[in-house]
């Protein structure tokens, strides 16, 4: 148990701190000199640039957030290896965990970020893309018809669990932790979500793609 506290908190430390580097803020300010936080829905994620400022700044947030994810599941994996400390999953999923709560709590932007799916995507491909490939089946048809991309991020989120369970079982993984961590991500961005559930309860949820004429 001793042998597992110095990696287990440089990973959280770590991917806290990245996850806190939120592309969308950044992209504003160097851009634009002006904060996305007070435009649109206020949320400092892929969609609100995307309708603010388009496609291009989107990309750029899209790659941004992505990477940063992908970059703490990868150092966690290095911590791990290099002290030679063995656990029954991959570390990348505590990497994640906290690189998400980076994101939507970040450190350097007054504790308001993002919702958390692009960096989450981030992490899913690399811990377990079979889960992620299932949960883009169901989801993707599901934006594409309604053209609201909160509502793909929340049902894939209810998938999430379901998803990583079944493709562990059906590898042969442990399916325990990894199932535990894919609940917790898709409660932290159900929850972050909330308001994006009010709106399409209400009717009032904006589309992010325009209607074909």
């Amino acid at each position: 148990m001793n042998g597992t506290i110095l990696p287990v908190s440089l990973t959280i430390v770590l991917s806290y701190l990245l996850g806190s580097i939120n592309s969308a803020l950044i992209v504003s300010r160097l851009l634009y000199q002006d904060d996305i936080r007070r435009h649109g829905s206020g949320n400092a994620g892929v969609t609100n640039m995307y309708r603010i400022y388009g496609r291009g700044p989107a990309l750029i947030t899209v790659l941004g957030d992505f990477s940063k994810a992908v970059l703490a599941v990868l150092i966690a994996r290095v911590i791990f290896v290099r002290l030679g400390v063995a656990i029954s999953h991959d570390p990348g999923y505590l990497a994640g965990l906290f690189a998400l709560i980076g994101h939507i709590f970040p450190l350097y932007f007054k504790f308001k970020g993002g919702k958390g799916v692009m960096p989450l995507i981030g992490v899913l491909i690399l811990v377990s893309w079979q889960a992620f490939a299932v949960v883009v089946l169901i989801t993707l048809p599901v934006v594409l018809l309604t053209r609201k991309m909160s509502l793909g991020s929340i049902v894939g989120s209810i998938v999430l669990p379901f998803a990583t369970f079944g493709m562990a079982s059906l590898l042969n993984q442990n399916a325990l932790a990894p199932t535990v961590y894919a609940i917790i991500f898709a409660l932290i961005v159900i929850v972050a979500h909330r308001s994006n559930i009010k709106r399409l309860l209400a009717g009032t949820e904006k589309p992010v793609f325009p209607k074909s004429p």
